[in-house]
Formats: C-alpha cells, structure tokens, sequence
C-alpha cells in the first residue's frame, strides 16, 4: 500500500472541510491562536500556516469581520462571522450534511462487509 499516496489524498480531503471547520468556530471573537487551541483541542488538523492565510481570505471575502486589540503588550486581531458568513456557513453546513449522508449510503456496502 502506498503510503504517501494515502497521505497526499487524506490531506486533500481534509483541506476541504477545513474552512467549514473555522466558520464553526467563529460565532464569538477568537484571535488565530486561540482558534488554533480550539481547532487542536477538538482534534481538527490544521496548521498555523494554513489556518492564517485561510482566515485572511476569509476576510477579504466578506465572510468574517476582524478587529485588533491593542490593550495588550502584544496587538491581536480578532475575528467574527459577519452577517453574510453566518449564511454562508449555514449554506455549507447543509452541504456538508448532504455530502455526509450521500457518502453514507455509497460507502454503506463496504461498511457492511
């Protein structure tokens, strides 16, 4: 069995699911690391330099509002869904919720070998 090729094919199958997973995550203001903590507590893999770029693009495509808080030593920006990224992530949630239970019943025949 070629590992590398399963390992290649995970990731790209992973990366797909990987914006709906911050969406999740964005109903209040977290700032990237402490997402990344939330990601990584809930056993999401996810990377910081996946999950930074994704979270400016985010932004820049209208989907998350940000704000920096300078109060601290340290300058962190801070991120919440905006109105339209509520609805988009509810559109993808239900995608995804299609998708899982359309791969159900593909995959149902091998689950039941």
């Amino acid at each position: 069995m070629d590992e590398s090729l399963i390992k290649n094919l995970s990731t790209e199958l992973r990366r797909g699911t990987q914006t709906l997973g911050v969406l999740s995550q964005l109903d209040k203001m977290q700032y990237g690391y402490s997402l990344l903590q939330d990601l990584v507590d809930k056993k999401v893999d996810i990377e910081a330099g996946t999950l930074y770029p994704l979270l400016r693009r985010l932004e820049s495509q209208g989907l998350l509002v940000s704000e920096w808080d300078t109060s601290e030593s340290r300058p962190r920006k801070y991120y919440l869904l905006s109105e339209e990224g509520k609805e988009i992530f509810s559109a993808l949630k239900n995608e995804w919720q299609k998708i899982v239970r359309d791969m159900a019943v593909l995959l149902e025949g091998d689950l039941k070998q």
